[in-house]
């Protein structure tokens, strides 16, 4: 346990000027802090977005807490189970018969079977060197009417290669078959890969619409059929970082075009976006680029109207794209102050430079460095917030509640950040009681 010995703590280390901070890593890799902010979503929350599937995690007892406090906050417990590994299962070397064996005595518990698993292996999976095959085959043979989904929750992995969330939306496209595209398929545009469906007001929708397409999203669909559904389409497209591998796999797999569109918040990469899209599909221009990006600077100077100059912390779970909000907030006059992350996308790389030359001492501070536990979480001055973490960090009640760009896209995802800006700066939130919350479909959603 660190412990505070007296005197004040160094902050090297953990915060950083942006003139002086490296990229893409300005934090090194060390002992990490867990912060209590667990309004953020994890595997068991996205698993269970597809209709019909039971989530089995098959690991020892300390690994097993926070998963189940998740099904549990989601009111989800009816599709989940565990299997636990104990130290004998270990010792004696028979870790796949374990699994195979307490998967198949929990799908035989259940009254009603599903339509998938989401089996997890762990950690000690690797460790051990265990034959995975052997584990799906052997599953596959004895209950051939469920579709086995290879899933890991394997932490010592997410630092190289992709993160357990990255693969677990590689895994959860597995199951979409491949076929011709229907009549009605060549009318419909599948978005996979993020946590949120887009709102309906956003930009691509509007121009989809607006040309006839139907647009089916993952986080939507209601049923087993409904989301096996999302390979019948004539384009699949990704808007959130996390799952793009996992779309373009899926999209090549199946024999789709695909387009990645990242959420953004610089109006000539939204437009370019979306011009690449109209071409692509030979679509019908409908915005008007112009009075858009007007309506964007009517939002964002009455929002500066507002907060004025208040101090603003943004953190790296609000977005995926914070240094690019945060050079939209500072190319309008706003105060950002602080941003709270532990890397830089490679697709922030231009915008770390603009902020670097036009905001030098604009200050990055870690989430995870272990001095985070026991540096101050109070500022002088009240922040505005956007971010659960940036509002913890900094005790602010003035903060905007999302996590992952909450459907936001383009030039309206402006305009409602806008809105959402004013908002939080006119109320105060139960900054303590909200962020400690994590779930979905309860009482504690946010």
């Amino acid at each position: 346990m660190l412990k505070r010995l007296g005197g004040t703590v160094n902050p090297k280390g953990a915060a950083t000027a942006i003139k002086d901070a490296e990229f893409p890593a300005p934090f090194a890799s060390e002992l990490e802090f867990n912060s209590p902010v667990h309004g953020t979503w994890n595997i068991v929350h996205t698993g269970m977005q597809v209709p019909g599937a039971h989530q089995i995690y098959v690991c020892a007892d300390n690994c097993m807490r926070g998963v189940v406090l998740t099904a549990a906050e989601m009111n989800e417990a009816e599709r989940f189970s565990f299997v636990i590994l104990k130290e004998e299962h270990l010792l004696n070397g028979n870790l796949e018969d374990i699994t195979i064996e307490g998967v198949a005595d929990v799908i035989e518990r259940l009254e009603q079977k599903p339509k998938a698993v989401f089996l997890f292996t762990v950690c000690l999976h690797h460790f051990l060197g265990s034959d995975l095959e052997r584990i799906y085959d052997e599953l596959g043979k004895r209950f051939p009417e469920i579709c086995f989904v290879r899933c890991f929750m394997d932490p010592i992995m997410r630092k190289s290669g992709l993160t357990p969330d990255q693969k677990l939306r590689l895994s959860m496209y597995d199951p979409l078959k491949k076929g011709p595209v229907t009549e009605e398929g060549q009318r419909r545009i599948s978005i996979l890969g993020s946590d949120f469906a887009l709102d309906e007001t956003s930009d691509l929708k509007r121009l989809l619409r607006c040309n006839d397409y139907q647009i089916k999203e993952s986080p939507v669909c209601e049923s087993w059929e409904d989301y096996l559904s999302l390979s019948d389409c004539r384009m699949m497209l990704n808007c959130y970082p996390s799952g793009k591998a996992g779309t373009e796999w899926a999209a090549e797999r199946l024999g789709r075009p695909f387009m990645y569109m990242p959420s953004c918040f610089g109006y000539d990469e939204i437009i370019g976006q979306l011009e690449a899209l109209s071409e692509s599909m030979e679509l019908l221009g409908v915005l008007d680029y112009e009075g858009e990006k007007e309506s964007c600077e009517a939002a964002l100077h009455e929002a500066l109207l507002e907060v004025g100059d208040w101090p603003i912390a943004i953190d790296g779970t609000f977005h995926p794209r914070p240094m690019g909000l945060a050079r939209l907030l500072i190319s309008h006059g706003f105060y950002v102050e602080r941003i709270y992350l532990d890397a830089i996308s490679p697709e922030e790389e231009n915008d770390f430079k603009w902020l670097q030359q036009h905001a030098p001492e604009l200050m990055l501070l870690a989430t995870v460095q272990v001095k985070m536990r026991v540096l101050p979480r109070k500022t002088e001055r009240e922040m505005l917030a956007l971010g659960q973490k940036a509002a913890w960090f900094t005790g602010s009640r003035h903060f905007v509640n999302m996590v992952q760009g909450a459907g936001l896209y383009g030039f309206d995802g402006i305009r409602r950040l806008a809105h959402l800006m004013v908002e939080a700066a006119r109320e105060e939130k139960e900054t303590p009681d909200l962020v400690i919350r994590k779930g979905w479909g309860c009482e504690s959603c946010i």
